[in-house]
This record gives C-alpha cells, structure tokens and sequence, in this order.
C-alpha cells in the first residue's frame, strides 16, 4: 500500500505518519526530515536547501525529487507513506511516473488552530529518533468544527520520551511571519496538488481536531472502506 499524507504546515502529518507506520508496517519517507538532517550534518545538500527553509520557501523540485526518488529506490518503492511530498504540482507529475499511490490522506485544519500548534511544536534532537510533541493545549469550535487538542507532553520536561535526547523547536516554528509565509506558500504553490489528483487517487479527508490516536484510528477505519485495508 503506497500512500501520501498531505495537509498544510502544522496540520501533524509526521505524528500521524509516524504512528501509521508502526500499525500498517510500511515505510515513512519524509523529505523534510531527510532535509533538516543534511542541514544539521552541514552537507552539501544541506547547503543548498537552509536558505530556502531560512525563507519559508519551498526547496525547488529537481532537488526534492531528486532526494525522493533516491529514498523510494532504497525500499523498492512499495509499501510506504509519503510525508511532505508531493508539495507542487511538479512533484505529483514527476511521481506519478516513479511509482503508483493508492490513496492520500489529506488533512484538514483552520489557519489560527495551524499556527498555535506550529508554535508550541517541539521535536526530539535525535535525528533517528521520531519523538513529536505539542505544548498547546486547543479547545475552541471554528466555523462549526470541534477542536479538542489536549497537549502532548514528554513525561520530563524538556527530555524526550522515546530515547531521552533533549528537545528543541525548530527555528521556522518560533516565528510567527515566517509561520504565515509557510501557510501562503501551502495555498500557492502546494494547495494545487489536490485538484492535481483529484478523480486519479482516492481521496480521505480528515480535520485534525482530536489527539493523534483518534486521528489515526479515522484514518484507519477509512482505508478500510475504500478497501485498502481488511
């Protein structure tokens, strides 16, 4: 089963990605943690895309697609969940010619609930650790939809859970203008990818307005009615 987690900057697609691939059993690639290890290791790759995220813009596709058609080749381009990818139209085409999807989970959130969970994101300085967590605590109803996002915290503060590395935030989620640079780039130049595949890929829409493991348990009962899953 091939799938794409899509959705905009703080929406929570590598909790769920992650979480999804531990109860499926498939490959999480996500090109963004692939781009922020290299940035953190000072390689050249590195190089050429801090500018970019320094800027709140996207990294350009011949170098994106590049990294993913280098990671999807190392798992024989099956079973997997793609996180962050694709991120333009661009992208999705030159997919499409790599390998099939079967679905994507595209998932739904207001502007002001992305940016209160964006600022209160915190991630594990482990790069081969994927502990996420969330100091804001959401309980608010936008344009009738629900959102109860209790924190995610780390049993000591600071520390994370899974292999006690320290926490940090990521300099693009303290600011807040490069926050809503990140959102208008979403709905430029990342948004059209959903008319892109719109009536070619199954399609499961979900609002982010729960804690993960019921977001999770939705995606999951999904897959099952559109058949993916048993």
């Amino acid at each position: 089963m091939n799938l794409i987690i899509f959705g905009p900057p703080g929406s929570g697609k590598g909790t769920y990605a992650s979480r999804l691939e531990s109860k499926l059993g498939i490959k999480r690639i996500a090109t963004g943690d692939i781009f922020r290890d290299e940035i953190k290791k000072n390689t050249e790759l590195g190089k050429k895309v801090v500018k970019f995220y320094n800027r709140g813009e996207l990294v350009p596709d011949y170098i994106t697609i590049e990294v993913l058609r280098k990671a999807l080749e190392e798992i024989v381009k099956k079973n997997f969940i793609l996180d962050g990818f694709p991120r333009t139209v661009e992208q999705a085409k030159a997919l499409e010619k790599i390998v099939k999807i079967d679905a994507i989970i595209n998932i739904l959130a207001h502007e002001e609930i992305l940016i209160e969970k964006t600022q209160a994101r915190r991630i594990c300085s482990n790069t081969k650790c994927d502990g996420n967590y969330n100091l804001a605590d959401i309980r608010k109803t936008i344009d009738n939809i629900e959102y109860i996002l209790p924190p995610i915290l780390p049993k000591k503060p600071g520390i994370c859970d899974k292999c006690g590395s320290e926490l940090y935030q990521r300099a693009d989620d303290e600011d807040l203008e490069l926050i809503k640079r990140r959102l208008r780039v979403y709905e430029e130049q990342s948004k059209p990818v959903i008319f892109f595949y719109k009536g070619k890929v199954r399609f499961i829409d979900i609002y982010m307005n729960r804690p993960p493991e019921q977001i999770v348990e939705r995606i999951l009962q999904e897959l099952k009615n559109i058949g993916l899953l048993p």
